[in-house]
């Protein structure tokens, strides 16, 4: 085995200026003379009290975003989906199950309130038999044969 080497390495630094030394301007006029690295930031409405200043973009941004929502689940689908499962004698908890979600995701998407998602619609289209997406929702689904 090598022998490891050990060496003691003593580091001199010297402090710098702590708390209000350091924000001097003298203290950062001494520091860029010397070469040292400088992180100065400008905050922003310092030592005014601009915290609840409305100004038009944020009115603007405020309008613009009530308007932005995430496009739900169509109630004819909710409906397609309910007779669907009603057909075949399941409850919402049984057709949960078969396709592996919680049964407030079945709830949510018969109700409209869900936010669609092509692999549980998928999921749900082959468990009840009808087509959930696309022009022909409520129609049987073809089964495609696979392409090997």
């Amino acid at each position: 085995m090598a022998e490891s080497d050990w060496d003691t390495v003593t580091v001199l630094r010297k402090r710098g200026p702590t708390g209000a030394q350091s924000k001097s301007k003298q203290a950062v006029a001494a520091a860029q003379r010397r070469g040292e690295e400088l992180d100065t930031t400008k905050k922003w409405a310092a030592g005014q009290n601009k915290q609840h200043v409305i100004t038009k973009n944020t009115a603007k941004l405020d309008r613009e975003t009530e308007e932005l929502q995430h496009q739900r689940v169509s109630l004819e689908v909710g409906k397609v989906i309910q007779q669907g499962r009603q057909n075949q004698g399941m409850t919402q908890k049984d057709l949960a199950t078969k396709i592996n979600e919680k049964p407030q995701i079945i709830g949510d998407y018969e109700s409209g309130k869900a936010i669609p998602n092509n692999q549980v619609m998928g999921k749900i289209e082959r468990a009840i038999g009808l087509k959930l997406r696309g022009k022909d929702i409520g129609k049987p689904l073809e089964a495609v044969p696979k392409k090997k």
